[in-house]
């Protein structure tokens, strides 16, 4: 009996501590239940009321359903209308789960017009964001649905990096129609190309076209010179022929006409006189009366529309400026407020690395007028004087010692006080720079066969930098051409031909209403990554044959 007993109870124990363990590992565990697939099925539009492509429409009001609890995601960047509206669509709940969307309509909408609402990617569900791509509501105030489609990619004129978020315009071609529409009236039809280059027109009416991309900063639709990129076909589209743009609508920013914008003090002795536009025939002249050791310097700030001006200060509260370009002159006062000149700030264009594609500058805040050389000596690693030139930049604040480097040397270059003197007669303390160079085995050559059968004046320059904006060197030809470009870094490069038509030796952008396209500009399609000691040879850029 005692054995029955013990027997019993040593199940009782096992039975209870299974089901502690149990109890106590159903409670330690949260989450999602193991073997529970996760939600990856975007969500399902349902019914609409108004139905889906309903005609005749005549409402305010649109319920769209959908089989789960959805929530919109940049809705302000995803929505698109087409035809756009003067008001945008009032969409609630916003900031919520639902598993409906309510649309208000603001506008009287146009008659016999077949309207898109396109969510882009803006719908996505509750939990997981499954996202309901290109969802769109359609319908129309007439008795049918337009169905008519066209299909192309965009791209930018002068850099090869990936564009996105890019408006595609279709005006209709009527009697109203003339080519400043762009710069005050909405179109026709618009759609988007969201994160890719690609767009695609839906639900269009026959007829001819002008089609427009902007990027644009407003996204109103309106073409804004002063802020908005744009691109045309150049030729009507027709519908339903043109349902497939074969060639890419390239976007470019137009050059703004010249206009003077103001003339502002930023230091004692220093003005700046912003501009729009182009203006490379820009001039300052000074009208007040000056003393008789007066003296000025004029240049322009690099990548700013800026063209700044030094001068010798003198007691004054303002001064008075003409200021041309060509034929445009205008007449300005400048008032003086600033105490303080700006200090004489140096530095050296190098590093510690002097590499054989480098020329030693030394760059300046203010403007550089005298240079002695008596005060400015180089020597090698077993301290030879090396001879020298100095160049000083008409361009820039800059200095520039040239001298022939030679293979794994060392340059130290002394420049003692008073060597170097700004407008202000500031001048420099002692500045010293060691300097070394590398072996030739180093660096690398890339040579480039340019195949140009109709003999374009082109203009070829080599890039490097992830977004290709770093140029190392511009050659300019005419002709079929082999190209070398040695003592290059081991780096990736890219190589680029710019079809220059004007033959001015510089890219040009396009104009809308001139109907001029920019210059065309064509990348060699592979990227050129060299090695140190490597000879990158074989390379053939056929400028007519991209296949």
């Amino acid at each position: 009996m005692y054995q029955i007993f013990c027997w019993v109870k040593t199940i009782f124990q096992y039975l209870f501590f299974s089901i502690s363990i149990l109890i106590l590992s159903n409670c330690a565990r949260t989450g999602r239940p193991e073997g529970g697939p996760k939600d990856e099925d975007a969500p399902l539009f349902v019914t609409a009321n108004p139905p889906y492509e309903t005609i005749n429409f005549d409402k305010k009001e649109i319920r769209l359903n959908f089989n789960e609890f959805i929530k919109l995601k940049d809705i302000n960047k995803q929505l698109i209308v087409s035809p756009p509206l003067k008001n945008p669509l009032l969409i609630t709940p916003q900031g919520t789960a639902s598993k409906f969307l309510d649309l208000k309509i603001l506008d009287t909408l146009n008659k016999n017009t077949t309207y898109i609402i396109n969510f882009g990617n803006a719908i996505e569900d509750n939990n997981e964001s499954n996202t309901l791509e290109s969802f769109k509501y359609v319908f129309s105030t007439g008795n049918y649905i337009d169905s008519l489609t066209s299909k192309g990619k965009v791209k930018d004129a002068y850099y090869k990096g990936k564009i996105k978020n890019i408006n595609v315009l279709l005006y209709k071609i009527d009697s109203s129609f003339n080519d400043s529409i762009i710069f005050k009236k909405k179109p026709s039809y618009v759609t988007n190309t969201l994160d890719s280059t690609n767009f695609n027109f839906s639900n269009l009416k026959k007829g001819k076209y002008l089609m427009v991309a902007l990027k644009e900063t407003a996204s109103d639709y309106i073409y804004n010179p002063r802020v908005d990129e744009i691109g045309f076909y150049k030729d009507t589209i027709s519908l339903p022929k043109d349902s497939i743009i074969k060639n890419p609508i390239v976007l470019f920013k137009e050059n703004l006409s010249y206009k003077l914008v103001r003339g502002k003090e930023i230091s004692k002795g220093k003005i700046a006189f912003a501009f729009e536009g182009k203006a490379p025939d820009l001039t300052v002249k000074i009208i007040s009366e000056t003393p008789k050791d007066f003296r000025s310097i004029a240049k322009f700030e690099q990548n700013k529309d800026t063209l700044n001006y030094w001068f010798t200060p003198f007691e004054t509260d303002s001064l008075n400026f003409i200021v041309t370009n060509k034929k445009v002159i205008d007449t300005l006062t400048v008032k003086l407020r600033k105490k303080k000149i700006d200090s004489l700030l140096l530095k050296s264009s190098v590093g510690r690395t002097l590499h054989f594609r480098d020329t030693f500058f030394i760059t300046a805040n203010n403007p550089l007028i005298k240079i002695d050389t008596n005060q400015i000596s180089i020597t090698d690693k077993d301290t030879l004087t090396v001879p020298y030139k100095k160049y000083l930049s008409p361009k820039e604040n800059k200095v520039g010692l040239l001298f022939e480097k030679k293979p794994e040397q060392n340059y130290s270059i002394k420049i003692l006080p008073s060597a170097l003197f700004d407008i202000y007669q500031q001048k420099n303390d002692t500045l010293n720079f060691n300097l070394v160079t590398k072996e030739i085995e180093d660096y690398g050559r890339i040579t480039m066969s340019i195949v140009n059968p109709d003999n374009d004046h082109l203009i070829i320059e080599l890039l490097e930098g992830k977004n290709k904006d770093k140029l190392v060197e511009r050659r300019f030809i005419s002709t079929s051409k082999d190209l070398v470009f040695n003592l290059l870094e081991p780096k990736s490069y890219f190589v680029r031909a710019i079809i220059d038509t004007n033959k001015n030796k510089k890219w040009d952008t396009g104009n809308y209403l001139l109907k001029r396209q920019a210059e065309e500009i064509i990348y060699f399609k592979e990227e050129l990554k060299l090695r140190a000691n490597y000879y990158l040879d074989g390379n053939i850029f056929n400028i007519k044959n991209l296949d």
